[in-house]
């Protein structure tokens, strides 16, 4: 395997506080990873040097080999490394037509048209139509965001970035705040996503981290301190110490 997403020496300062302290990462093409940490373990400052969010202080950043660390978030985007958010970023009062639609329709170079426009090709309206039943959302397509079950939304936020044709798809926390009721829905849903798309779950739910993930890092006071596959992490007493049983990163 190759990596697809690469840190080296990635460090991030903010005045003499390290949040991120000299990371050097792989994530290999195809992977199903998952990063772990306990509270303030630096988490989201990682993943917002990864998607160009904020600026590192020092080291760089590779997707598929090329040197992304001077690109902005949407030009990451372009390239096929999307993120969804801890916080649903979605348009309340569009639907999930509308707004896979405009996703699709921003990936093809048509997002200035009004998604009437866009949702009445043919090609559009087909991958929306394919969209939606990948993620369950195919009975909901002309209900209002605002008014789906938080679940449903959270599938969503997955489907719109899913849209953007992904070669790596960063979930940040997809089952946060999601009844236990339908969390289920969000683990099949990831389980399911094509082989080819490379995905890196930052998650504080461990029975989805331990039953998704094929191999696992771990993040503690911005430093990776341990990765290797779940069975090992599971028994591993360094990160027992520091994060198993621990509750949610800010």
């Amino acid at each position: 395997m190759s990596a697809v997403l690469e840190t080296r020496g990635l460090a991030k300062r903010f005045g003499g506080l390290v949040a991120t302290n000299d990371v050097t990462f792989q994530l290999e093409k195809g992977a199903r990873h998952a990063l772990i940490g306990p509270n303030g373990a630096g988490k989201t400052t990682f993943i917002n040097l990864l998607t160009g969010v904020l600026a590192p202080s020092s080291g760089r950043v590779f997707l598929a080999g090329e040197d992304i660390t001077s690109l902005r978030a949407e030009a990451r985007v372009r390239r096929g490394l999307v993120r969804t958010f801890q916080i649903n970023q979605l348009f309340a009062d569009l639907t999930p037509l509308e707004t896979l639609s405009l996703a699709i329709g921003e990936r093809l170079g048509q997002g200035r048209d009004w998604w009437r426009r866009l949702g009445a090709r043919g090609t559009v309206a087909r991958e929306v139509d394919e969209i939606a039943a990948r993620f369950g959302l195919a009975d909901v397509l002309d209900v209002r965001t605002d008014t789906l079950p938080y679940g449903k939304q959270r599938l969503l936020e997955i489907a719109v970035a899913f849209a953007c044709a992904p070669q790596v798809l960063l979930l940040d926390e997809p089952a946060a705040g999601v009844p236990e009721a339908e969390r289920r829905d969000i683990l099949d849903a990831i389980a399911a996503l094509p082989a080819d798309v490379s995905v890196l779950l930052i998650e504080h739910d461990m029975d989805l981290v331990f039953s998704f993930a094929k191999r696992i890092s771990v993040l503690v006071d911005g430093a990776l301190l341990v990765e290797g596959e779940p069975d090992a992490i599971a028994k591993d007493s360094k990160v027992r110490a520091v994060y198993l049983g621990e509750s949610r990163d800010g």
